[in-house]
């Protein structure tokens, strides 16, 4: 019954936006600054741009027995997918990337969408992200928080060859630029696999060459700071910290909202965030035979919306993307400028090198599972299968 109510929560969809108050302040959404009085239908537009996702109720039962429906329970799972998403469009188009209802879009956008359809053989799918998620301690079905998310989006990006991101989620408040640069700067590979046992099987049957000469190659990078902003409620003092972080270019927004209560925030204005919301339920949308995807469910065509900082729980992660190396030294500067050197008390700490108190950081990569022949096993959808196989052999 409870699932029921929240599935009966349908949104419906207007063809434009609540009126923003008028007002000379600027807004800033994920690095873009619009002014109302001039560009207003240029923010309409970057705002249902997003790719928006919500709760979905008829798709395949997780795990085969599990819920159907992630309504009630999904909702930081879903914010989690719209920030990833954003760092992918990011990687294939750009972030001025527009999109516009019925007009054809690239091959690579549809790409993307697959990505998170609700699907166990899509990588970012509800299914995957919440079968990730017993391993970082949370059952099928509950709550996830922002940090649970980051750390099931890091496992789950290690069998995305397509993407081949490298996501980085710090620790104790602490970015480390020499980790990163660890992390980011790899050996450019065919397979995008590190293992050298698979190399050497691969070799003996002549289907692969050597790759330790290859130059190294920056992979993509996917920068979750999951933070604590306060205690029970946000301390002003990070305020105007927090709302620097949306006007960086590199910015992907926040994750947050309340207690079991998730929102996508992409932006500000004055001392309201504006955000997605996931809390509408829509009915599961597969791909065409052609491999396109009817899209317009989503992105929210309905009004945006705001809530004041000071209303925001304290824990919240933020999201960046840097595609170049370029793009994560600049990101450097901009914080060392704007929230180190400004904040008596700080967001988070930006060091260098690794604290040698730490544990070494070893770039994580994609668990090496093998069967007895020695082939390599490319996703973890054919991880579930080998296992429903055994079942069958054994009975």
């Amino acid at each position: 019954s409870v699932l029921s109510r929240y599935e009966n929560q349908i949104t419906i969809l207007s063809d434009y936006l609540e009126e923003f108050p008028e007002t000379d302040e600027p807004v800033w959404i994920l690095g873009r600054q619009h002014h109302l009085n001039t560009d207003k239908s240029k923010l309409l537009l970057d705002i249902s741009a997003r790719l928006w996702f919500t709760y979905r109720r008829k798709f395949s039962p997780i795990g085969g027995t599990g819920p159907s429906s992630d309504a009630g329970w999904g909702c930081m799972l879903r914010c989690g997918q719209m920030m990833l998403a954003q760092a992918l469009i990011c990687r294939h188009l750009g972030r001025d990337w527009q999109w516009e209802k019925h007009k054809k879009q690239p091959e690579e956008y549809h790409r993307i969408l697959r990505c998170f359809l609700d699907r166990k053989d899509c990588c970012y799918s509800i299914h995957q992200m919440a079968q990730m998620g017993v391993g970082e301690g949370k059952s099928i079905g509950e709550w996830f928080g922002p940090n649970t998310v980051a750390q099931v989006l890091k496992k789950l990006a290690l069998f995305d060859e397509w993407n081949s991101l490298a996501v980085y989620v710090s620790m104790d408040n602490t970015v480390v630029i020499e980790d990163i640069k660890k992390m980011c700067w790899c050996p450019a590979q065919s397979s995008s696999v590190a293992h050298s046992s698979a190399h050497l099987h691969r070799s003996a049957l002549g289907q692969n060459k050597n790759t330790a000469g290859l130059c190294p190659a920056w992979k993509p990078l996917l920068l979750i700071i999951p933070l604590r902003l306060g205690i029970n409620h946000i301390n002003p003092v990070y305020i105007d910290a927090f709302k620097e972080c949306f006007k960086m270019p590199q910015s992907l927004g926040a994750l947050g909202g309340k207690p079991n209560n998730a929102y996508y925030f992409i932006g500000f204005l004055g001392n309201e965030l504006i955000y997605l919301d996931p809390h509408t339920t829509q009915s599961f949308v597969d791909s065409e035979e052609n491999g396109t995807v009817d899209d317009e469910s989503f992105h929210c065509q309905q009004a945006p919306h705001r809530m004041k900082i000071m209303n925001l729980d304290p824990s919240v992660a933020l999201g960046f993307f840097c595609k170049e190396e370029c793009d994560f030294d600049n990101w450097c500067s901009l914080v060392q400028k704007e929230i180190v050197k400004q904040q008596s008390l700080r967001m988070f700490e930006l060091v260098q090198k690794h604290p040698p108190h730490w544990p070494p950081f070893i770039p994580p990569s994609k668990p090496e599972v093998t069967t007895t022949g020695a082939e390599l096993i490319e996703s973890t959808d054919k991880l579930f299968e080998l296992e429903e196989e055994f079942e069958i052999l054994s009975v």
